[in-house]
């Protein structure tokens, strides 16, 4: 796991982002919090610079586990974690499966909750991760820059992503094939199960949240993040507009704002 870590005063602010994005989905916002601490792993979800020794650990609880032990072995404390897409999946199962005292606060962004993991559109290719070789067929057209500006592929996730950072983004899993089959294992075992199960344990969590989701989105509803809010005793949700899925790109400042 690659970590950006900025430094700087205050409690710590942890950024997890989704399958097929890595650590820059963050940068317009980690600007913005000035010298706050700020982690950014890039996640081995299909965007990594490097396959992974251990293909088994990667699972919606394996990838989990790292996030924990990577908050252990830097002891921190008082902690804020920030969540996008898949890496909202994570947060929730997290906090279900790790109840701590390191972690002080939650911010949600738009992601998988409850029945939805992965989103309707997004089925198919999830599915084809049992066949890598499938996979790469379907990854394979993102070559093309329009074709990465499809619905089936970044087109309904971000309003303003440039395109470096969906090039950024494919390229791994295009120029590597052991990196592809690291996508493949990681999302083939996306099961709503794992989320629904966790879902009644979100209530253990003590510690302030801040539901923040994009009204326009088309891949996680503007109900599921109420419904994801309610899980929890201590939450508020906040509407964001002018935004698709991928709120940290879309309105950093909003998000920004958010956080601090």
């Amino acid at each position: 796991m690659v970590l950006h870590d900025t430094g700087g005063d205050g409690p710590p602010v942890l950024f997890l982002h989704g399958a097929l994005v890595d650590g820059s989905l963050w940068d317009a916002v980690v600007e913005r919090l000035g010298g706050r601490r700020c982690l950014v792993p890039t996640l081995p979800l299909g965007s990594h610079p490097q396959a992974v020794d251990d293909r088994s650990r990667l699972t919606p609880q394996g990838v989990t586990e790292m996030v924990f032990e990577l908050i252990e072995a830097l002891d921190l404390r008082e902690l804020t974690v920030v969540g996008n897409d898949t890496g909202g999946a994570l947060m929730q199962l997290l906090v279900a499966s790790h109840p701590t005292d390191r972690i002080a606060r939650l911010v949600f962004t738009n992601c998988d909750a409850f029945e939805v993991f992965p989103p309707w559109m997004f089925k198919p290719m999830f599915a084809l991760g049992r066949a890598p070789a499938a996979l790469a067929a379907a990854v394979a057209p993102m070559r093309v820059g329009a074709l990465r500006r499809l619905p089936i592929a970044y087109g309904w996730l971000s309003k303003r992503a440039p395109d470096e950072a969906l090039e950024r983004w494919v390229r791994p899993a295009l120029s590597d094939r052991e990196i592809l089959r690291d996508a493949a294992h990681f999302v083939a075992r996306a099961d709503p199960a794992l989320l629904l199960d966790a879902a009644p344990s979100l209530r253990r969590f003590e510690g302030e949240v801040v539901v923040g989701w994009a009204a326009e989105d088309r891949c996680f509803p503007l109900e599921l993040g109420r419904r994801l809010a309610a899980q929890f005793d201590d939450s508020r949700f906040v509407e964001i507009e002018d935004s698709y899925a991928f709120v940290p790109m879309d309105r950093p400042d909003a998000l920004a704002a958010l956080i601090a």
